[in-house]
């Protein structure tokens, strides 16, 4: 009996299966390095300052102009050094999954049941007086 070998390519999982609640289900994004939006204000802002001084007519896409302005609304943390504040603070909890931090880092709840209201999945990795003291200590570097 000889066997042949496969004429397709395995079939890729399905997208649209991930699901960030009680149990996070991040399906091919689970090993991906994600930033909070401050982080990625920083980096993008970062990149299209540099690529206006080296190519001086550049023009914007639409769709990174649009991008640029969500993240100038949404992100908390505009310094630098608060951003990186902010990232040793959660890094300092290693109960939580990556995207978790991101999101903390992201959302700076102003109650510990806020957040975990917001995000699920850190419902029984940390005490709500641990939590709030986090939040508390992130609130003093957001700008004001």
């Amino acid at each position: 009996m000889s066997h042949h070998p496969p004429t397709s390519r395995p079939k890729p999982t399905a997208a649209g299966n991930e699901e960030a609640s009680a149990i996070l289900n991040l399906g091919e994004f689970e090993n991906v390095q994600p930033l909070t939006l401050s982080e990625t204000a920083l980096i993008i802002n970062a990149l299209t300052s540099k690529r206006r001084n080296e190519r001086k007519n550049q023009n914007d896409t639409e769709i990174l102009s649009k991008t640029i302005e969500y993240l100038d609304a949404f992100s908390r943390f505009k310094k630098k050094e608060n951003i990186e504040a902010v990232e040793r603070l959660i890094d300092a909890h290693s109960q939580f999954h990556p995207f978790e931090k991101k999101q903390l880092g992201s959302l700076c709840c102003e109650t510990a049941e806020e957040a975990k209201t917001l995000i699920p999945s850190i419902q029984d990795k940390i005490s709500d007086e641990d939590l709030q003291e986090l939040l508390d200590e992130m609130y003093k570097l957001m700008p004001r």
